[in-house]
């Protein structure tokens, strides 16, 4: 998922990724865009960590038996 950041040029709300080693911004329009974006990737940070969590919790089962 892209970060977002402020465009250094004109000041906007930007998604921020790397391509070829260079810095590229693209504007978000629609600040409920932005809201929502700012929610999905909360929303995968849990699950991400749920998911370490279970991995991990998993290993230690593997290991017992």
């Amino acid at each position: 998922m892209s970060d977002i950041a402020s465009c250094p040029t004109c000041g906007s709300k930007s998604k921020v990724k790397e391509k070829n080693g260079q810095t590229v911004y693209e504007a978000v329009q629609d600040e409920e865009a932005f809201k929502k974006i700012g929610q999905l990737k909360k929303a995968m940070q849990k699950f991400k960590a749920k998911a370490e969590a279970l991995e991990i919790e998993l290993e230690a089962l593997k290991i017992k038996n």
